[in-house]
């Protein structure tokens, strides 16, 4: 990663281009529903967001995060018809990772620094903005970015880089309470977007290279209560001294030199990272909710950690009502190259090693693999094959630099897959980029960096990416397009065969969910670093996506969200 930590500074002028608004007569967008009054987020309307054809209540489409929209207006006929219905932009030119939220015709975005607007999202017109007055200190990785809010009742939630979490009235845009989630100067920060479900605010902590100790926490979402608290890192971290990762490969640990370490230094958990990068996915059947926990820290040093490191890098479930542990998986224990578990995981039917189908969960590794689990237990069933190039793995870190693929921004990186579950595919956007791996050893030093060492990108190598179709049901991947640049972002999907996703070069593209054929692209000035959203307003469908870039990959800022509707 590449890491940054600044504060705020000048904005411009915000601005509202109308284009295309007229009707283009089009049919009425399939799986209509019009849950409770529309006019305040129920429960009912959460929970059944998966077959709501007109809104976009969840940063990740529905609990299930399948990013599938179940409206088929746009389809892979005519998708080349897309056309701006509207732009609108910001005050603030930085990266864009947020998810739109689509209400009843309102769309609630968010932008780097923490501002929120509500626009309407049939015009693009600004209805209201909040600027969240930041504390004195900020440290966090990676950006200033914010990825979205959540929406519950009459409100909206969101989490802010001096690690606050606001509830904002949905109407006004004004502050009706604020937490302190952590303390912003041991290095906590928040970019994800909140969830919300029966009552509560769900919101994990950023900071895995700052020392911190990763946490989910549970809000309540009238007052603002602390429900309760699981951290990531447990009071015995060690684990089972795994020597080899999800795969089964050799992780060429010293675990002599570990277990010496441990007799010395003693258990590292309060300093050991874990931080939670992307929401849980909810599963109301069995009051269940799994997340992801990412890399130890620091980052590169293992000496400093000796163990497995629990739970880092691995998917985590959780009773919903308390908080209690349920079951975990790792994928690489004792973490030295920072492939750490960020995707969101997704919750689909799939089918276990004896082809029985059973409720499961799918996570995109920075190893480049979909890994594919039993969500009872949380045991692994299958991985994919390799949607990147895979060299040395698991070479150690030297203080000279050690070559390793795939390097520390994977794989998947943060960037949220879609699936759909009428062809059995999950569908991945990946990164290649050839880095090498140095380690030095540095003391805890109280929330600044601590990546103990460094990635370095090897310069003159090719560096590009891809969009992988998996199907999840065999490990096979079924079609693979390959870009110009490492991608980051998200992936959406829908019921009329098109999948969407941006790159960094500014086009935003639509691709056949079957074969991977490119059937349309625009290019939109900036990068196309944010996961794309659909939502239907007054019978017309529309796909709508940021537009500002990434400073991770130092992709073109900009500070536009494009909506598009059917041309003539």
């Amino acid at each position: 990663m590449n890491l940054i930590t600044k504060r705020v500074s000048g904005v411009l002028t915000g601005l509202v281009v109308g284009l295309a608004s007229a009707s283009f007569g089009v049919q009425q967008a399939g799986a209509q529903t019009l849950y409770g009054d529309m006019q305040t987020v129920t429960q009912d309307m959460l929970s059944r967001a998966g077959s709501d054809g007109n809104n976009f209540l969840h940063t990740n489409g529905n609990y299930e995060q399948t990013r599938y929209y179940p409206a088929a207006q746009i389809n892979t006929g005519n998708v080349h018809k897309l056309r701006p219905a509207w732009i609108f932009q910001t005050e603030i030119v930085e990266s864009l990772e947020t998810t739109p939220l689509v209400v009843n015709g309102i769309m609630y975005v968010t932008t780097s620094f923490n501002h929120v607007y509500a626009l309407d999202a049939k015009t693009g017109k600004q209805i209201w903005q909040y600027k969240h007055k930041m504390g004195p200190i900020t440290t966090y990785c990676c950006g200033p970015n914010n990825r979205g809010v959540a929406a519950l009742g009459d409100k909206v939630y969101l989490g802010t880089l001096d690690a606050k979490l606001v509830a904002l009235d949905a109407k006004t845009g004004k502050l009706v309470w604020e937490q302190q989630i952590a303390d912003p100067e041991l290095g906590y920060s928040e970019t994800m977007a909140p969830t919300a479900v029966n009552g509560k605010i769900l919101i994990g902590t950023n900071g895995g290279e700052y020392g911190v100790r990763g946490f989910v926490k549970a809000y309540d979402a009238e007052t603002g209560k602390l429900l309760w608290t699981f951290h990531t890192t447990k009071k015995n971290s060690v684990g089972v001294w795994a020597t080899h990762d999800a795969t089964g490969r050799d992780m060429l640990r010293d675990i002599a030199a570990e277990k010496a370490a441990l007799k010395k230094l003693g258990d590292p958990y309060k300093t050991l990272g874990g931080g939670v990068w992307q929401n849980p996915a909810v599963d109301l059947a069995t009051n269940r909710i799994f997340f992801m926990a990412g890399n130890p820290s620091p980052d590169l040093d293992g000496s400093l950690r000796p163990g497995d490191n629990l739970y880092t890098n691995s998917l985590i479930a959780v009773d919903l009502d308390t908080g209690k542990y349920v079951c975990h998986f790792q994928y690489i224990a004792h973490d030295v190259w920072d492939l750490d578990a960020v995707s969101p995981p997704v919750l689909v039917d799939v089918k276990n090693k004896q082809g029985k189908t059973v409720p499961g969960v799918l996570h995109g590794g920075k190893t480049g693999h979909i890994y594919v689990h039993d969500r009872r237990d949380c045991s692994l069933i299958r991985f994919s094959e390799a949607m990147v190039p895979q060299e040395d793995m698991w070479a150690l870190p030297t203080k000279e630099g050690k070559r390793m693929l795939p390097g520390a921004n994977g794989g998947v990186e943060w960037s949220p897959m879609a699936v759909d579950p009428n062809l059995g595919l999950a569908y991945a956007i990946n990164l290649h980029q050839p880095m090498t791996y140095h380690v030095e050893s540095t003391p805890y030093p109280g929330g600044k960096l601590w990546l103990g060492g460094a990635f370095k990108v090897i310069p003159g190598e090719e560096q590009w990416g891809n969009i992988s179709a998996v199907d999840y049901n065999t490990g096979k991947i079924k079609w693979k397009v390959k870009t110009q640049q490492p991608m980051i972002g998200g992936v959406l999907a829908t019921a009329g065969g098109v999948v969407f996703t941006g790159e960094g070069n500014g086009h935003f593209n639509a691709y056949d969910s079957a074969t991977g054929n490119l059937l349309w692209t625009f290019q939109a000035g900036a990068g196309v670093n944010a996961p794309p959203v659909s939502y239907t307003v007054g019978g017309t469908q529309y796909i709508a996506v940021a537009a500002g870039g990434n400073v991770q990959l130092n992709y073109k800022r900009g500070n536009s969200i494009i909506a598009f509707t059917l041309g003539d």
